[in-house]
């Protein structure tokens, strides 16, 4: 990559207080990665979630499968281990290369920091494990936030931040004592520094939809559900301004280097799960700062709640993108929401969802 938007450094920062600082105690640095195999409809979420001020992580690999995963055991495999120590990051040789391992199986090695990883990892009893590359479709883009709450809890003496990247992943994975192989686009992300608490926080679900059609067009948003061209299922359910753009932020990157920023982007949800209320058929219409305008329609294949906060909900999912120029790809699409959302979606509030309540 001739630009660099991040410091290829930032992919194995893992900083602790230091001496006579006091960080806050949710203060989290996190990795994720995925893959798909849309074929099989299968999709995999790999996370790591270091927590400084403990130094302490959570880890692991939840790999699953077609649209009925309600719960984390639903999954075809789940190892997400929600208290493990500190991760350990030592270098593998010349030119920065760093690897980062947790002690339930995971590894992951930057073997060109900023664009090339692989990630390996292997199940106690042997009978699931994989083998990854996966390389830098885009650059490495930065990031403010992702959750709702974070901006509202920064600290600046952490120096908080994120990155974003579409990458291509190719390699072997054997689900169950079953081999497969991998070759797909995915989405990686990571936070540093960034204060993630458990305090209730009122606010839609916020939807991540990183996409790219080969290196032709990379795009992703992080946002709710458009309200100035549509009217969202939890209308009357939360406060808002109208005024003020439904995403949090987005960006795109043409042939692989054009970075653009987006300004306008409409997400309007068509079909939500009929149990876990998670969206799963939706379309985005979205502008650049260049006036260029796309529309992009996305089904999901596969979807599973996963592990994360008690005190929220958490939803992955593997969706099938289709673009106005008749291009096709699979990529994760992943939702958050809090308890005033769940309880909307269940009929325990005055106003009732649109969608029909199991």
């Amino acid at each position: 990559m001739s630009t660099q938007y991040v410091p290829p450094e930032a992919d194995y920062w893992l900083p602790v207080p230091l001496p006579g600082e006091t960080w806050h105690t949710h203060t989290i640095h996190t990795h994720y990665f995925g893959w798909s195999i849309p074929s099989e409809k299968l999709g995999c979420f790999i996370y790591v979630r270091a927590q400084p001020h403990f130094k302490l992580c959570l880890a692991g690999v939840s790999i699953f499968r077609g649209m009925d995963n309600l719960r984390p055991l639903d999954c075809e495999h789940s190892n997400i281990v929600n208290t493990l120590p500190w991760p350990t990051v030592t270098p593998t040789g010349e030119g920065g290369c760093m690897k980062l391992e947790t002690e339930n199986g995971l590894s992951i090695e930057f073997l060109e920091p900023g664009h090339k990883m692989r990630i390996v990892y292997k199940s106690k009893d042997g009978a699931t494990h994989f083998n990854v590359t996966q390389t830098g479709l885009c650059p490495a883009l930065p990031r403010g936030h992702v959750m709702a709450g974070e901006d509202r809890d920064r600290r600046e003496g952490q120096k908080p931040g994120g990155l974003e990247q579409l990458m291509h992943c190719v390699g072997d994975v054997t689900l169950n004592g079953k081999e497969y192989k991998i070759d797909c686009s995915a989405s990686r992300d990571r936070s540093w520094g960034q204060v993630r608490t458990e305090d209730e926080v009122t606010f839609p679900p916020i939807g991540w939809s990183p996409m790219a059609f080969e290196k032709e067009l990379s795009f992703n948003q992080v946002g709710i559900e458009d309200y100035q061209k549509s009217t969202p299922d939890w209308e009357g359910v939360f406060k808002y301004d109208k005024s003020k753009p439904s995403h949090h932020f987005s960006w795109l990157v043409k042939d692989g280097t054009e970075v653009r920023n987006v300004v306008k982007v409409h997400r309007r949800v068509l079909e939500f799960h009929p149990q876990l209320h998670s969206a799963i058929k939706q379309e985005i219409e979205f502008e650049d700062d260049k006036g260029e305008k796309y529309f992009i329609k996305g089904e999901a294949i596969a979807v599973a709640q996963l592990p994360s906060w008690p005190n929220n909900v958490f939803v992955d999912s593997v969706y099938k993108w289709e673009d106005d120029k008749g291009r096709v790809t699979h990529c994760a699409y992943q939702e958050a929401w809090y308890a005033r959302y769940q309880q909307f979606v269940k009929g325990l509030l005055d106003i009732k969802p649109k969608h029909a309540i199991p």
